[in-house]
């Protein structure tokens, strides 16, 4: 599948489940049913996929974890935030970074409309 049909099927789920709940909900419930949608749709799922921070030679296992994993390519990173900061997109950069992942979605599912939560992120 391309790159742009997966990314367009994961906001399509992330939709949904926004549609559904709406704003206000703790980002571990958007967590649970984006990973249910998703199973749904088809794909290929990893949740909770640790990260480590890569320091020289060395690797630190220091609990840092991608939320979901679609694909094996695709990393999610949900919030449910008042507002996306700059360092929740350097976070995600920085994921993407040591997990050798060239595409990111940073999803913040405490916003009216979806779209205006939605970060698509790239190496």
């Amino acid at each position: 599948m391309e790159i742009d049909q997966l990314t367009d099927r994961i906001i399509g789920c992330a939709i949904e489940v926004h549609k559904r709940l709406g704003p206000g909900l703790l980002e571990s419930a958007y967590e649970e049913c984006l990973a249910f949608e998703l199973k749904c749709a088809g794909l290929e799922i990893e949740r909770q996929v640790p990260v480590p921070v890569v320091y020289k030679d060395i690797k630190l296992e220091y609990g840092y974890r991608i939320d979901i994993l679609v694909e094996k390519t695709v990393l999610l990173e949900l919030k449910s935030i008042e507002a996306i900061a700059p360092v929740h997109v350097a976070q995600v950069l920085t994921y993407l970074k040591f997990a050798d992942k060239q595409l990111g979605l940073l999803i913040n599912f405490n916003v009216p409309l979806l779209k205006d939560g939605l970060k698509r992120l790239r190496l």
